[in-house]
């Protein structure tokens, strides 16, 4: 943390791992709490200098440089992701070095904080280490959805990370059960997604030619049709390997739900009768989970396959209809 001071000036030295960034972006930053108009303000006005120069909004700051910032007063008052402390955790590690961390997410953790979650995985990994001097995350999972979520040790490893998902890279692959049968056991489903903010305020998204292109391969891995399901009203369920050639938000669930063959236990684009039913045979998560991702290192450009089993839940409730298909 820098040390702004209220009533005289203050000098700060830009650490190595926050280089590369504006200077605007980086004030922001640093200066919680301070509208973004005036820090603009106080670049314009000559305030702020960068190695004793004058400086704009868009200069790139580099490690060692010198920033002076007036005497200012940062707002006392904390978002509300930050009332309420996070606890310190560790999550399972499939992978770390100096510059990457990639956890396998457990289901029911939001990655972090906002829209009424107070903190999250990324909150909760920085309070477990505190030394860290940078821990960012490099893109999302749905709070239901385990497994495995990068996050950058570097600001350097984040621009590469983020420039590769831009291309559609790295290589992520995810395990799902769809409520359903889908007749081909390898198909793509390429369907434009619009995102919309649903009737209370949640984050929705549909089919819709307006909407982004998106993009999944779909493999099928089992089949399941048997007389435990039919005892709870359902008739077939489907074993799914999901590629995703765009990452688009709620892509694999929104591409299976329009194949009328949607993710069992899924609450927002879900069949609720067949979820009820789902939970009768112990299913009490959403089954969909993050499995392997296929990247180049940010740094090192070093081909990486990173793997996160099914959770054991899963992993059972699969267990058991294989065997009633054996039995039957």
């Amino acid at each position: 943390m820098h040390a702004i001071r209220k009533d005289s000036v203050s000098l700060i030295a830009v650490a190595e791992h926050e280089e590369g960034q504006r200077l605007d972006n980086y004030l922001i930053k640093i200066l919680k709490g301070v509208p973004k108009s005036h820090i603009h303000r106080i670049i314009r006005a000559g305030e702020v200098r960068l190695n004793k120069k004058r400086c704009k909004p868009d200069n790139r700051i580099q490690a060692g440089d010198t920033v002076r910032i007036p005497p200012i007063r940062i707002a006392e008052k904390q978002r509300p992701s930050e009332n309420q402390a996070a606890p310190a955790r560790e999550f399972d590690i499939v992978y770390e070095d100096d510059a990457l961390l990639v956890i396998n997410k457990p289901s029911g953790v939001a990655v972090h904080g906002g829209s009424g979650v107070s903190f999250g995985v990324i909150e909760q990994i920085r309070r477990a280490r505190p030394e860290a001097r940078y821990l960012e995350l490099v893109h999302r999972l749905d709070k239901d959805t385990s497994g495995l979520l990068m996050i950058a040790k570097k600001r350097s490893a984040l621009v590469k990370l983020h420039e590769a998902i831009r291309n559609d890279h790295p290589k992520k692959i995810y395990l799902a059960l769809g409520v359903g049968r889908l007749p081909n056991d390898r198909f793509h489903v390429k369907l434009p997604l619009f995102k919309y903010t649903g009737a209370q305020g949640e984050k929705m998204v549909r089919v819709s030619e307006d909407g982004q292109s998106a993009h999944t391969i779909f493999r099928v891995l089992n089949r399941f049709s048997d007389g435990l399901l039919h005892q709870v009203g359902l008739s077939d369920l489907t074993f799914v390997e999901a590629t995703l050639k765009t990452g688009r938000t709620h892509q694999i669930r929104v591409h299976l739900q329009s194949q009328d063959c949607p993710i069992a236990g899924d609450e927002r684009y879900g069949d609720y009768q067949a979820n009820k039913r789902l939970q009768k045979l112990g299913l009490k998560r959403m089954f969909l989970h993050a499995s392997e991702l296929h990247l180049a290192h940010p740094l090192t450009g070093e081909k990486l396959i990173l793997k996160a089993p099914l959770p054991q839940e899963l992993a059972q409730f699969v267990l058991m209809l294989e065997n009633q298909e054996k039995a039957v």
